[in-house]
């Protein structure tokens, strides 16, 4: 648990964007492993299968009733508190990138945030994808290309401040 339990959070929260919810699902995927124990099979290292579950859960977690709630509740009732216009310039400008990610195909996006999010090797993005290294480049390259035509028109305020 102390090994991985870091890395899985990151893998969680770069899924649902919500550290509680990342917390509580890295927490379901120990319990989880800890149960099913005996039914695993030493096919390969314990940590790609600990992300490949974290990963299942965090999707399972997004198709949820109870995601959906935070969403609309985050909507209309947004948490109150004093922010200043940098830290707001740069809210709404991380904002704008996550929302250009989240709105990309579901494999370019899975491939970006473990690449960048989680800094993963490729081979390891395909070994807890399943999928070829090639496919986890051509992902990579395609979601980047999609990234920068999303994001191309946008004047960013952080540069223009500098």
């Amino acid at each position: 648990m102390f090994q991985y339990t870091e890395l899985l959070i990151r893998t969680a929260y770069g899924y649902v964007k919500d550290l509680h919810a990342a917390e509580d699902i890295v927490q379901e995927v120990f319990i989880k492993f800890y149960h099913q124990q005996e039914n695993y099979e030493e096919r390969g290292e314990v940590k790609a299968f600990l992300i490949k579950m974290t990963v299942n859960k965090s999707k399972d977690y997004l198709k949820s009733w109870a995601y959906k709630k935070i969403l609309i509740q985050n909507k209309f009732f947004p948490p109150a508190g004093k922010r200043y216009a940098d830290e707001l310039i740069r809210k709404d400008e991380q904002t704008i990138v996550e929302d250009a990610i989240i709105g990309l195909p579901l494999k370019q996006q899975e491939v970006l945030i473990h690449y960048y999010f989680n800094e993963m090797t490729i081979p390891d993005i395909a070994n807890i994808l399943s999928i070829p290294e090639s496919t986890v480049k051509t992902r990579l390259i395609r979601g980047r290309e999609l990234l920068r035509n999303q994001l191309s028109g946008i004047q960013w305020e952080v540069f223009l401040n500098e």
